[in-house]
């Protein structure tokens, strides 16, 4: 979540006139995360998240964004769900973006993980994988192995910038995982942005799963691995093997991974790690000058994409 375009107290009003959600009490921008203009909002009726999406985003996808988090309510995951205007229209504009409001969940992310947290997260994530075989639209994956290469063309030429060698030592990684990448695992709905800042408890419990907009159709196990990057390393980038035990475990009670899927992890993970990489290469290459966003150090993920590459098999992960 960001603040890239500011909304007005005139334009909140007129935009709010719309829903049978009350008028404003109070309204205020959020600053972590780095990919949409993500507000606060209060009214008489409650609170709610006004989002407006920006240039990453492809317009056409948010249907389909939209629909993945009601079906997933429907079928008992705890997310939010997207408010209809009086006309039934969820999805509308807003400072010359598209934007459109969802309800706000109660709890907390966590700012430093324990290894209790690692097993409901691993729950949820296969309960969402679960739900989601029968939401029949599909989306692909923009940011997947195909989108990997762009993305490091767009930084190649400033990356040693941030660190000496670092566009060499992407580009043999990247060569490497893509000749790698399974093509015959399961496939499903994904969320693939699981992070902790993206999970809510509250009073010990799960209480949410938020921020469904990089969701995609692909390999489900390369969403275990996001989850195994965001979640099992500990500040001085160590692999918690403990975290990955209880995540896997309880990942596996709900939906059981196949034996190809744990042989695969490795490469996954290194997938996985390369991609959050090369995202935030290009953000702290290119934040604009002003916004109220917090930038994420890409550095962090070189660190787990190299333990990932020593990585010789499944049992890395605990298993």
């Amino acid at each position: 979540m960001a603040v890239y375009t500011e909304v007005t107290d005139e334009a909140l009003a007129a935009f709010l006139a719309d829903y049978d959600i009350g008028s404003m009490v109070a309204f205020r921008g959020i600053a972590e995360g780095v990919e949409n203009s993500n507000f606060s909002l209060r009214t008489t009726a409650g609170d709610f998240i006004l989002t407006l999406y920006e240039k990453r985003v492809d317009p056409v996808d948010l249907p389909w964004f939209l629909g993945l988090m009601e079906h997933l309510a429907k079928r008992g995951i705890v997310c939010p769900l997207p408010v209809h205007g009086r006309d039934g229209v969820a999805l509308r504009h807003l400072c010359g973006r598209h934007a459109a409001i969802t309800t706000f969940l109660p709890g907390v992310w966590p700012r430093r993980v324990r290894p209790e947290h690692c097993g409901p997260v691993g729950a949820a994530l296969a309960a969402l994988h679960v739900a989601g075989r029968d939401y029949a639209p599909t989306r692909r994956n923009a940011l997947g192995p195909d989108g990997w290469m762009p993305l490091l063309e767009r930084s190649r030429r400033r990356a040693d910038e941030v660190q000496a060698g670092l566009a060499a030592e992407l580009e043999q990684a990247l060569a490497g995982i893509l000749a790698g990448w399974p093509g015959d695992l399961p496939v499903g709905h994904i969320h693939a942005d699981l992070f902790p800042d993206n999970v809510f408890f509250l009073d010990g419990r799960l209480s949410g799963l938020i921020d469904f907009y990089f969701a995609a159709t692909d390999l489900l196990a390369y969403d275990v691995a996001v989850c195994l990057n965001a979640w099992c390393f500990e500040p001085d980038f160590s692999f918690n093997v403990t975290k990955a035990r209880a995540m896997l475990r309880a990942y596996s009670e709900i939906r059981s991974l196949s034996g190809s899927e744990r042989a695969a992890l490795p490469v996954l993970c290194q997938g996985a790690a390369i991609r959050f990489l090369l995202t935030r290469l290009y953000d702290w290459l290119n934040t604009p000058a002003g916004a109220l966003v917090t930038r994420k150090d890409p550095l962090e993920y070189v660190r787990r994409l190299r333990f990932h590459l020593a990585a010789h098999d499944e049992h890395a992960y605990g298993i």
